[in-house]
């Protein structure tokens, strides 16, 4: 068995254990009753494939595949929709962050991501790309956008130098302010990926846009208190009907040692938290997917005590993707407009009822100026509307907005 497989499995297995020892203090409390308990339906549950943001970021992907952007993933596994999960026959899914030749559809003769940047698990050899004097594809999964197993950055935030194989890095607001659609650049200006920009170039590649934030936990004691991410913070993310990149790293490791390069990625984990509880005791509980194919019910206290893979939550990574509108029939007197956009369905656990989250109201202006835009619907749950034609309007612009719940 190669070496790189062997200490994987070997790492699987003690983060097996560390996942029960995170649970053991929720289930070894009887008393303990959720008073409030919500989670995000439809959401993947993707096993480990060629890193752990890679598959965190593909939990992301396919479920907004499955839930209002159906262009997110196209490929031929599952008839073109995003899976639950990555078992068996709908394993090519994992193309979605790391396209590979002949996996998913992909020609035998074209490399993708894997075939450019993958040597062994947190190899730090140079990318195969430049190894074997050849090109790089053109970027088309989300590990390509986001830096992923790419060696070839340096000085990333004044932590690490580049990216050892299945990791990757966030630049973040060291203050605990949230950032907003921010482009990391390198010494000379040019634009350097990282987990935030990255999905947003990446949604921009599939046909739409997003808004993406970051912020540092409100627990890491490297931020001020008053400031950082909350558990309010997430609940309105996760009551908006947003699921929430976590990342895992020790507070103030910023890099390790390996052979051949002293600024190497520290130990990392990612994670999608779709989910929260609060007790009658009043402990807050996030539920969240492992990356690793874990199932359902898997929590953690949202305290800066280790979480998974024997790590703390560091900060958080949001990502809002934004309606598109995807085809306009004028008629003779209506105009019959659809968009793409979100649909997330969350579930009340203690109540046993589900609410579609995500709502829209069609908008229209004589010009593109946004102070001239207004309401030509009611607030609407479908992604579709008819609109009568005014008397005499040649010509209008259009927009969908969401609306709260």
């Amino acid at each position: 068995m190669p070496a790189g497989v062997m200490a994987m499995r070997r790492c699987l297995a003690s983060r097996v254990a560390e996942r029960i020892a995170v649970l053991v203090p929720l289930l070894a409390a009887p008393a303990i009753v959720a008073e409030v308990d919500v989670y995000l339906l439809d959401v993947p549950d993707y096993h480990w494939q060629y890193g752990c943001f890679g598959t965190a970021c593909g939990n992301l992907a396919g479920f907004w595949d499955r839930t209002g952007f159906p262009g997110f993933y196209t490929g031929p596994t599952a008839g073109g929709v995003a899976p639950r999960d990555s078992w068996g026959a709908n394993g090519g899914i994992r193309a979605l962050w790391a396209s590979e030749s002949g996996i998913d559809g992909r020609p035998a003769h074209e490399p993708g991501h894997v075939d450019d940047y993958w040597v062994d698990y947190e190899s730090t050899a140079s990318d195969p790309y430049l190894t074997e004097h050849r090109v790089e594809h053109a970027p088309d999964c989300i590990g390509d956008f986001t830096g992923l197993s790419q060696k070839k950055w340096s000085n990333m935030n004044g932590e690490c130098d580049g990216n050892i194989d299945a990791y990757s890095f966030n630049y973040w607001d060291k203050s605990g302010q949230r950032r907003l659609n921010y482009q990391p650049t390198g010494a000379n200006g040019e634009p350097v990926p990282d987990l935030q920009s990255g999905l947003r170039a990446w949604t921009q590649h599939r046909g739409y846009s997003a808004t993406v934030f970051t912020q540092l936990t409100d627990f890491n004691p490297t931020v001020a208190p008053g400031r950082g991410f909350t558990f309010e913070d997430l609940r309105q993310e996760i009551d908006a009907g947003y699921p929430v990149l976590l990342f895992l790293q020790q507070f103030t490791t910023y890099s390790r040692s390996l052979e051949g390069m002293p600024k190497a990625n520290p130990e990392l984990h990612g994670m999608l938290a779709y989910g929260y509880q609060i007790t009658d005791a009043g402990q807050r509980i996030v539920r969240y997917r492992t990356s690793w194919g874990s199932g359902d019910n898997m929590f953690a206290l949202w305290s800066p005590a280790k979480w998974e893979s024997d790590l703390p939550l560091r900060g958080v990574i949001g990502y809002h993707p934004l309606p598109q509108i995807t085809g306009l029939t004028l008629g003779p007197s209506t105009l019959e407009i659809s968009w793409d956009g979100p649909v997330a369905r969350l579930y009340n656990a203690v109540s046993r009822s589900t609410t579609q989250v995500h709502r829209y109201v069609v908008e229209m202006a004589p010009s593109p100026d946004p102070a001239g835009f207004s309401p030509v619907t009611e607030v609407l749950s479908e992604r579709h509307a008819v609109i009568p034609r005014e008397a005499g309007v040649d010509s209008a612009f259009f927009r969908v907005i969401l609306v709260g719940p």
